[in-house]
């Protein structure tokens, strides 16, 4: 029997599942005693297995009638283990004790903490005081492993919920402010009215605070760049050149244009002197050689200008200038930045949903990515009032924050930011979101 007993112990720790311990429990026990049937009951499932039958019917008469036997016995004080007989129950269910259970049956009560619930055995034959003793052995063995794979369903929560709820019941013996409802009632009140900052995450990244933009000065094709990305330059150094063979040749052709225009007011003034009638056209062809003469002083000066200069010390902004060459460009349009390493902020890109009323001078931190552990302070200098579409479709307002020390971290290193606004209770910080997506959704 000891040896029956270690082995159903081994079975019982090794089982995967609630369910194979429940099919140990009612099937295998009769290795160390015998029965006809057997059931297991818990409080929060009710019928949970049943000898013989692969899956329990809880709308069934006989596991409805075992239900309100095992509710009854598990209302009753006393041992965890003991021998019952159809007297021992209510005339209501007694009567119906042959109909589905020989004589006499077994009640082993949980002896776990956690799960509460009962095993029963039922058969023919008083049960003696050694079967009842192995089988004491054998069932705590046997809840101490079901304790450790059961999972807890509704009823154990509502279970929970009833306990705390008689734990809050009012007391005539203590004053009110012993009382543990008026306790925990402050304490939820404290927590939901403790102030703190409200704050939204939005992505950021480090940007130049004050960058010179180089434009065309011209409308050209861009021949070559002389810098490249992030390169150092120098006041006066060249950065890119357009194309000056179309500038070259108008050039070319003003000079011919000039050269005739003077031709013919040299021409028109000798025959001057001698006829009155040429002089009248001396305005005109005058006229036409300054107007020759500003064209190639523009053109000149254009071709000045095809050689574009940086106008500041700093970093160069800009994407693969291999993307700029050979491509026509407009006047003004804008071709790079140049930024001072020093010269550094913050911006950030708040969505529509968590735009939340912000003042100059707000904390604004940002995690950057490449070095979360490193993050940057700064202050607000601006929120926009209105919202930008940015390259992704999606509006946002943007968000530029002065850093409050120097740092060592480059321009265009992105991250997370976070923007923290004015005190509000927890409560408010929790809900705002959800309040604000339920009202979008019910319109109230």
């Amino acid at each position: 029997m000891k040896d029956v007993l270690t082995d159903l112990g081994r079975r019982a720790r090794l089982a995967q599942s609630d369910r194979e311990l429940g099919f140990l429990l009612v099937n295998e026990t009769l290795l160390l005693t015998p029965y006809r049937q057997a059931a297991l009951w818990l409080s929060d499932g009710g019928v949970w297995t049943l000898s013989g039958v692969v899956q329990v019917d809880a709308n069934v008469p006989y596991a409805q009638w075992l239900d309100a036997v095992c509710n009854y016995l598990q209302g009753l004080e006393g041992p965890s283990i003991r021998s019952l007989t159809a007297s021992d129950l209510p005339p209501e269910l007694a009567q119906e004790w042959a109909q589905w259970w020989p004589e006499h049956a077994l009640w082993m009560r949980s002896t776990s903490s956690d799960t509460e619930g009962a095993a029963v055995f039922v058969r023919e034959e008083l049960w003696t005081d050694g079967e009842m003793a192995v089988a004491q052995e054998w069932q705590e063995v046997w809840w101490h492993a079901f304790a450790a794979k059961h999972k807890p369903s509704i009823a154990s929560w509502r279970k929970v919920f009833t306990q705390v709820s008689d734990s809050l019941k009012l007391s005539i013996d203590l004053p009110w402010y012993q009382q543990r409802r008026y306790q925990v009632a402050g304490l939820v009140l404290a927590i939901v009215l403790w102030p703190v900052h409200l704050t939204v995450l939005a992505p950021g990244e480090l940007v130049p605070a004050h960058p010179t933009v180089v434009r065309a000065p011209l409308e050209g094709v861009i021949d070559v760049f002389h810098v490249q990305p992030n390169q150092h330059v120098k006041a006066e150094q060249a950065l890119f050149s357009f194309d000056e063979m179309v500038i070259q040749a108008k050039l070319e052709i003003g000079r011919q244009a000039l050269a005739t225009a003077e031709t013919d007011y040299r021409q028109t003034t000798q025959l001057a002197l001698t006829d009155a009638k040429f002089k009248p056209q001396l305005g005109v062809l005058a006229g036409k050689v300054e107007e020759r003469r500003s064209d190639i002083d523009y053109l000149q000066e254009q071709l000045t200008r095809a050689r574009v200069l940086a106008p500041q010390e700093g970093v160069v902004l800009m994407d693969d200038p291999s993307e700029w060459i050979g491509k026509p460009v407009n006047t003004g349009e804008r071709i790079l930045r140049i930024a001072t390493l020093d010269d550094i902020e913050v911006e950030a890109w708040v969505s529509m949903a968590d735009a939340i009323t912000m003042e100059n001078g707000d904390a604004v931190t940002l995690y950057l990515s490449a070095s979360p552990l490193s993050p940057v302070s700064a202050k607000l200098r601006y929120m926009s009032h209105e919202a930008v579409q940015r390259p992704d479709g999606t509006f946002a307002y943007r968000v530029r924050a002065t850093l409050e020390d120097k740092t060592n971290h480059r321009i265009g290193l992105k991250g997370t930011a976070k923007l923290q606004g004015g005190w509000v209770p927890l409560s408010f910080w929790v809900l705002r979101r959800p309040w604000a997506t339920a009202r979008a959704y019910l319109g109230w």
